[in-house]
């Protein structure tokens, strides 16, 4: 794999797959600008390439992506470089976007902490994969700062009224929470999750969807196989279209 941002970013396409790998465990894998720059630049690098899909996965055992890295901020503003904390926004949203309009699916494999920045590198991608140990949030009221990374969209299409209690409490949902509200499409196990990037490149014209639910467990959501027909649908971020 190729080093990005001193490592805290690796990428590389592997039998037709692109992977992005985040690489800061000590920090929970929490987003600089350089993170945000090099995982664009990627995707973007790749748009031309025929692949069969994008995979985002961690080298953390705790953490898929905390969020963003609010430390470093709160330091640009205490310095006074509004300019610095803009141009981490900025290209964050900017990566969402690109993310949500990708041309190839985006398969996001949730093990561990998803929470703000996380859910915005997830969340508006075609599949996201959760796991036993998976947590979801986003707790920015705690901080006094609004759900962003397109929050305001998806928050309110999910069921019920569960996105408002979700953006003014910043509860924390567990795997089955997040199947049932959407924000989830399948579920893999911890121990199987590695083995999603090599399914993929075996059957490259098979629907990713299919690919996923052999690799899938009974879900934590009582009664229901993996993948359990939600398919991201109770979000109307983006349909879980298996091209």
């Amino acid at each position: 794999m190729t080093d990005i941002a001193e490592g805290e970013v690796l990428t590389d396409v592997h039998r037709g797959v692109g992977r992005i790998l985040l690489n800061r465990p000590k920090a929970l894998n929490a987003l600089t600008t350089g993170m945000v720059a090099a995982i664009d630049g990627a995707l973007a690098a790749w748009e031309h390439t025929p692949l069969s899909a994008v995979v985002i996965a961690s080298t953390s055992v705790k953490a898929f992506c905390a969020g963003g890295d609010i430390r470093t901020i709160r330091e640009h503003s205490l310095a006074g470089d509004a300019e610095a904390s803009e141009r981490f926004f900025a290209s964050e949203y900017r990566l969402n976007a690109r993310i949500a309009e990708y041309p190839v699916p985006v398969v996001s494999l949730i093990d561990g902490m998803c929470m703000g920045g996380g859910l915005g590198l997830s969340v508006h991608g075609t599949f996201r994969v959760v796991t036993e140990r998976a947590v979801l949030a986003m707790p920015e009221t705690g901080i006094g700062f609004f759900p962003d990374i397109g929050a305001s969209y998806f928050l309110p299409r999910l069921p019920g009224a569960m996105g408002m209690y979700l953006g003014l409490t910043g509860h924390r949902l567990d795997a089955a929470d997040a199947l049932y509200a959407g924000l989830a499409t399948h579920f893999v196990p911890t121990d199987r999750l590695g083995a999603v990037g090599d399914a993929l490149a075996d059957s490259p014209g098979a629907p990713v969807d299919v690919v996923l639910n052999r690799l899938a467990d009974r879900s934590p959501v009582g009664g229901e196989q993996a993948g359990g027909g939600t398919r991201g649908d109770g979000l109307g971020v983006r349909r879980a279209d298996p091209r």
